[in-house]
């Protein structure tokens, strides 16, 4: 047998490995999801009746009815998204007329729906408000695609800004997001029928090729977005994060890492792999606090409902203003990530 034909062999014998752990994971996943939908609701009814007392003596903030609620309703829409995906996927089946792309734009409009009902439902039960400067604009036909690079600090901040991007300014976002979300049934299913990235790739591709990928498909409408620093904020990552720079003999950039109080210092080789792929697209950064002090268990509970409404700040960067080499726009990202901290510490 031929080398290609080998080669070719092996590679759908992966391909069905793949796809029989996919179904197998996803089997697994839907099948957890329906299993907590009782349990959540039974746990919700009994937070009612014991927290019904001292909520009407002391109007309490009910945390668990608030918790539980809303864990239930995210149940709710995560099994509707997956009976709609389903739908879409008999609607559009292979083989029909355009039905790829098809099949693409209603999974948008779902996904939509999906974030937007989520948002609908944190506004009353965790009293969550959304201030966002400047006004977000409607993306006009033919402008450039974007690369949204955000900070990433609390719970939930990730899906606010797909929303904004998808229901506001009338973007199709590509995503990069942690392998880990794939055990939520309805976002392997959804996300993985979308243009996205999930981290860390399968074996044989770093992180920096794979977003490359995905920042070469980008095209006008489209927002590639992605979170430069990695996870979360906390201090002790900060720390590791500023460590790992003096650690590697990068001395100037941990000097001005060290600056910032709010954010991790950047990590580049993403934003170097997508700016290099998709070097006619413009740049936005997104800077946001009021779930910030959420990073622990902990805070989650003693922060129900929010105290405070989540504002976000962005501006956007032409790609002709962009610097060009590596260096150069590394450089250039601290110090609009020394802007997004600036930003914080204001508000």
């Amino acid at each position: 047998m031929s080398a290609g034909g080998r080669n070719g062999d092996g590679g759908a014998a992966r391909a069905a490995a793949l796809a029989l752990l996919t179904g197998v994971r996803r089997l697994a996943t839907t099948t957890a999801a329906l299993c907590l939908v009782p349990v959540t609701a039974a746990l919700l009814i009994v937070a009612c009746v014991l927290s019904a007392p001292l909520a009407v003596l002391r109007r309490g903030r009910r945390r668990p009815v608030r918790i539980l609620a809303f864990a239930l309703l995210y149940l709710a829409v995560d099994l509707y998204g997956l009976a709609a995906a389903g739908a879409l996927w008999l609607r559009y089946a292979p083989g029909t007329h355009d039905a790829a792309a098809r099949r693409t734009a209603a999974t948008y409009a779902l996904l939509g729906r999906l974030l937007g009902a989520l948002r609908r439902a944190a506004e009353p039960v965790f009293g969550l408000r959304v201030r966002v400067t400047p006004a977000v604009p409607r993306a006009g036909t033919g402008a450039p695609p974007l690369v949204v690079l955000a900070r990433h600090a609390g719970p939930g901040d990730s899906f606010l800004l797909l929303h904004v991007l998808l229901a506001e300014a009338g973007l199709l976002p590509c995503t990069v997001l942690k392998r880990t979300l794939r055990l939520d049934p309805c976002l392997d299913v959804v996300v993985g029928r979308l243009p996205h990235c999930f981290l860390p790739p399968r074996r044989g591709t770093s992180p920096a090729q794979a977003v490359g990928r995905l920042a070469a498909g980008l095209t006008a409408g489209d927002a590639l977005v992605l979170f430069p620093e990695g996870g979360n904020y906390t201090e002790r990552r900060r720390r590791r994060a500023l460590a790992s720079l003096w650690r590697h003999g990068r001395r100037r950039t941990a000097v001005r890492a060290a600056r910032l109080r709010n954010v991790l210092p950047p990590r580049p080789s993403g934003t170097l792999a997508a700016l290099t792929a998709a070097p006619h697209a413009d740049v936005v950064f997104v800077a946001h606090t009021g779930l910030d002090g959420i990073d622990s268990v902990r805070a989650a509970w003693a922060g129900v409902p929010l105290g405070e409404a989540v504002r976000a700040h962005w501006w956007r960067v032409p790609a002709a203003e962009v610097p060009e080499g590596d260096e150069a726009r590394e450089q250039w990202l601290l110090a609009q990530w020394q802007r997004v901290d600036q930003w914080i510490t204001a508000h």
